[in-house]
């Protein structure tokens, strides 16, 4: 066993002067990421109380200033802003003189790839896009969370080394997006991400309705081994009613669902078609089942007394 005392990261001489403009649920975790690799936050902007809590919990000892104090006191800049306020932001920023040159200027939005940070490369910043493919709680569990997580990175062919280390160091793993493919990479995070949680909230609801006392307990183990499938197998893990072509047991379903839970039918019927189609294309519904199965889902979502809402066979 190797009993050499390890080095405290805080002992280390501290590389870049790093500052949060933003200190919603991403910023301060990245920033505390980046300080156990030898960094040194200095400087975080908060205007609500959540925001200025989140700060002193994750970022202690570190100043809450404006937004260009911020820009003053640092190389390495995170902007964790929301998408839509951007653009502005850097605008703002640049126009105003507080971007200075060879600053490091790192924004962590999905949509948007290192154009959006073109004002401020004009005067002389180096832009990054780095986003983490990760879900952020705002506490200090977020910085265990980056291990391993994969990050969205897009920034200059000359800025490429500059990038994988910023991301390496948080201890996650650099994907390259090309510019003009930010967009769709973020909207397939959103579909798989977002979405999920909307449908295992429905799914809970449901489950409670119908008298289930541990809807976690019974979701968890099937849901796992659910994205488990999904990720090593793809379509071929497909399973249940829809893939099967049971028209029937969909057809209860459907019915179920407008007695109980109205507004959880027209996403059910989206998501049993695209599993419909997914099916048949992949060769796991038989085509002759899918006739009867698509008339089904064919039905209204918005009431009773098509043949999505009167089944013809018990589930």
């Amino acid at each position: 066993m190797n009993t050499t005392p390890q080095p405290d990261p805080r002992d280390r001489p501290a590389r870049l002067t790093v500052g949060v403009v933003g200190a919603g649920r991403v910023g301060p975790a990245l920033a505390a990421s980046l300080q156990l690799a030898g960094h040194r936050p200095v400087a975080v902007s908060a205007v609500s109380d959540a925001s200025r809590r989140r700060a002193e919990e994750m970022l202690p000892d570190v100043p809450v200033v404006p937004p260009a104090e911020v820009l003053e006191r640092s190389e390495l800049v995170l902007l964790t802003v929301p998408d839509d306020a951007l653009p502005e932001l850097v605008t703002g920023l640049a126009e105003t003189g507080a971007v200075r040159p060879g600053q490091l200027l790192v924004h962590t939005s999905g949509r948007y790839g290192a154009k959006v940070l073109d004002p401020a490369l004009r005067v002389g910043a180096l832009p990054l896009a780095l986003h983490p493919a990760m879900t952020f709680t705002g506490t200090p569990v977020d910085v265990q969370r980056l291990a391993g997580c994969s990050f969205g990175v897009t920034a200059p062919e000359e800025l490429r080394l500059a990038a994988e280390a910023l991301v390496i160091e948080m201890g996650g793993e650099p994907e390259w997006i090309a510019e003009e493919n930010r967009p769709l990479y973020h909207a397939a995070l959103a579909l798989g991400a977002n979405h999920l949680v909307t449908l295992v909230a429905q799914s809970l609801e449901l489950l409670r309705t119908a008298g289930v006392g541990a809807p976690d307990r019974m979701l968890g183990p099937l849901l796992g081994a659910a994205l488990d499938n999904a990720l090593r197998s793809g379509d071929a893990a497909l399973t249940g009613p829809v893939a099967r072509g049971d028209a029937g047991t969909v057809a209860a379903h459907v019915a179920e669902l407008h007695r109980h839970a109205p507004g959880t039918v027209a996403g059910y019927l989206a998501m049993a078609r695209a599993t419909a189609d997914r099916a048949l294309a992949h060769g796991l519904l038989k085509p002759e089942l899918a006739e009867a199965l698509l008339g089904v889902l064919a039905g209204p979502a918005d009431g009773a007394g098509g043949p999505g809402s009167a089944p013809g066979d018990t589930p």
